[in-house]
């Protein structure tokens, strides 16, 4: 009989993979969503997102094969799109954590429908991969995402909160009126 992986049943990994899950299918069905409404969600469950991958125990990849790429570029473009009509004109914002920028005269513009739509192909694929339920592969695809998540998407995350604050806090004069009741919170 082998032995269980004991890192992929750590209670912060299921906790991960929970949060992560309702993430990706809350981008999913987000077709439709006011983007007052979109906008509070999503700075509710981001912070949950990098808190819960913060909170990862180290992993390392067993196999030296990696674990298959689930989210195509179709899916990607369908859901960066429909997060895209949901920001509207409140979608790009200036970029200042990019290492070209020191290299440029001109700001680096960024699309937060872009960037959630990045952070969702990676916890996509982990979670996809992990519902398997093949312990090598989802202690590899843990180990991929937690590497992701400290080289690439960790930091993509809280740019793109950042950006979502803005668009929060900062409305235009229509905008307020229209997305937002008297005490600020979302209808």
């Amino acid at each position: 009989m082998k032995k269980e992986n004991p890192t992929i049943f750590d209670r912060n990994v299921i906790e991960f993979v929970t949060v992560a899950a309702e993430f990706c299918r809350y981008l999913e069905q987000a077709e439709g969503a006011r983007r007052a409404d979109f906008v509070d969600t999503t700075l509710k469950m981001l912070p949950l997102l990098y808190l819960k991958a913060t909170l990862l125990p180290p992993c390392e990849a067993l196999g030296e094969e990696m674990p298959e790429q689930c989210v195509t570029e179709e899916t990607y473009e369908v859901l960066r799109m429909t997060l895209a009509g949901i920001l509207a004109e409140r979608d790009d914002y200036l970029d200042v954590f990019v290492e070209d920028m020191k290299y440029s005269d001109q700001p680096i513009t960024r699309y937060i429908s872009e960037d959630l739509a990045d952070i969702y192909q990676d916890v996509k694929n982990f979670t996809l991969v992990f519902a398997l339920g093949l312990d090598e592969t989802m202690h590899d695809a843990l180990a991929i995402c937690q590497e992701n998540f400290r080289l690439y998407w960790g930091q993509k995350l809280v740019n793109t909160l950042r950006a979502l604050h803005e668009v929060r806090y900062t409305q235009s004069g229509d905008e307020a009126e229209d997305d937002y009741d008297d005490d600020g919170a979302g209808y």
